[in-house]
């Protein structure tokens, strides 16, 4: 109950992509059902048991020289390597798509010791989770910490909610909050809320600006967007706008502090994998990239400041960024 209570709503099922489709891979996967995972599928030269269900070998997802890609395009919590007919390079080609996108890699029970065709450890994973995060009494500590301030933040500013209500109300037509995909731990979407600060058709009016976008990289940033209501630039400045991410941190899909959640959009815009290890935690209301200058800030670099929070994160760390975090919004520095 504990874990299920300090997981994300979204992330209480592992997603298990299978490299094999020996008799092993394919009664492995036959117990992912018991354990409460959910297979996405198999990674094999070929099929190889004969015998397995129609419905497995459907499943077959591509190559080994595949699995790069299959990552970008799946939501992937682990990678099983059940077969051990597998050249070196082969195997080794693997472990290193998974080492860099951040993704678990195991060797189940039966199969043979990953470590003796590979140089990589046999849980290549973000060094946050080697380190900290690993240790679930830390993992729930984050968890309570964001619970208990999430709360008391939504009690206390709730005059503030009712102010800013109704002035998006009064300013323009539209609903008051906004809401839209992003991508969570684990490349899982789920719905962001934010007061709106644009126009009611402000998505569909995108293909039209796209060509002025000012930003670098993935990323679309315009200083005088056009689809910005004049209450919505004030509540951009101040990131006032942002506040109903409390309610996101409250049901386990968002943290206080974490990489910001991106558009998919700006997901198919990044150009490297390692990039992607940003969604091996979850995603926050304010990291390293808002008390590092936001929007002034390129997208690369950005990615970057991302996976140095993963690499070095800790309970003090949070503390640090979201205490930087108040003079930044104040002076709306970087804001766009």
């Amino acid at each position: 109950m504990l874990n299920q209570f300090f997981q994300p709503r979204l992330h209480r099922r592992r997603n298990v992509l299978i490299v094999g489709s020996d008799v092993n891979a394919v009664n492995f996967a036959i117990k992912l059902s018991k354990l409460k995972s959910e297979l996405v599928g198999f990674i094999d030269e070929r099929w190889e048991f004969d015998e397995a269900p129609s419905h497995y070998k459907d499943m077959r997802l591509g190559r080994p020289s595949d699995i790069s890609k299959v990552l970008r395009e799946t939501v992937v919590d682990e990678v099983a390597v059940l077969s051990s007919a597998y050249r070196w390079e082969l195997e080794q080609e693997v472990v290193d798509a998974c080492f860099e996108q951040g993704i678990k890699i195991t060797r189940p029970p039966g199969s043979a010791p990953i470590n003796n065709v590979t140089r990589r450890p046999i849980l290549p994973l973000a060094k946050t989770t080697q380190r900290g995060m690993k240790n679930r009494w830390t993992i729930a500590s984050k968890r309570l910490i964001d619970i208990i301030f999430s709360g008391i933040a939504i009690v206390a500013l709730l005059p503030l909610f009712i102010i800013i209500a109704l002035a998006v109300t009064l300013s323009s037509k539209g609903p008051v909050i906004f809401s839209q995909d992003r991508l969570g731990v684990g490349k899982r979407p789920f719905r962001i809320f934010k007061f709106r600060t644009m126009v009611p058709n402000a998505e569909s009016l995108m293909a039209s600006i796209e060509h002025l976008n000012e930003a670098t990289g993935a990323h679309f940033k315009l200083q005088r967007d056009p689809r910005v209501t004049p209450i919505g630039a004030w509540l951009r400045k101040t990131s006032l706008d942002e506040l109903p991410q409390l309610f996101n941190v409250l049901l386990g899909d968002m943290s206080l502090v974490g990489p910001r959640p991106i558009v998919m959009r700006d997901y198919r815009g990044i150009a490297l994998d390692r990039h992607r290890r940003r969604f091996t935690v979850k995603p926050g209301i304010t990291c390293l990239w808002q008390v590092g200058g936001r929007s002034s800030i390129d997208f690369d670099r950005w990615m970057e400041l991302d996976l140095d929070y993963i690499d070095r994160w800790s309970l003090r760390l949070d503390l640090l960024i979201l205490l930087k975090t108040v003079p930044v919004v104040i002076r709306g520095s970087g804001a766009m």
